[in-house]
């Protein structure tokens, strides 16, 4: 197996997607906080000190997402067609999930990836006054779609 980023000489490059043919792509991420009773009832009534939680979590897990080519290195930049972010409150915690999506020559799971991680760390930013304890775990790609290697959806 080739390493796509690496030339013949082993230096990182950017992979020249030029040649490639346009195609419709998705990738979906996920991931989760755990937190404390008291830090989940505070984010589920609205209750936080610095505001809307969820909100501000959407935000900028959208935003992050448009920046990914800023924030990783060798990733293109991307004109997106849509960024979803998504939560649901469960037993210990919140968990969030995230699509991109567009039609272009390169996939999107970075920024579906960037998306999660950065709402994850903007909950834990915005409640760490009710608890510095939280653990942001299990952040990875569900699936994709698209490009020369299809459709591809994580075992669960």
């Amino acid at each position: 197996m080739s390493l796509t980023h690496l030339d013949e000489h082993g230096k990182a490059r950017m992979v020249d997607v030029g040649g490639k043919a346009e195609s419709q792509r998705l990738a979906v991420a996920k991931g989760r906080i755990a937190m404390s009773p008291a830090a989940l009832e505070a984010i589920r009534d609205g209750n936080v000190p610095k505001g809307d939680v969820l909100a501000a979590a959407r935000i900028a897990g959208i935003m992050a997402a448009k920046k990914t080519a800023e924030l990783i290195p060798l990733c293109h930049p991307l004109a997106l067609d849509a960024v979803h972010v998504d939560f649901a409150l469960e037993a210990d915690g919140v968990r969030v999930t995230a699509s991109a999506s567009l039609t272009g020559r390169t996939g999107v799971e970075m920024e579906a990836l960037t998306a999660v991680s950065v709402a994850l760390l903007t909950i834990y930013d915005m409640a760490k006054a009710i608890d510095k304890g939280m653990v942001i775990s299990g952040i990875r790609l569900i699936e994709k779609r698209g490009g020369k290697s299809g459709h591809w959806k994580a075992a669960d």
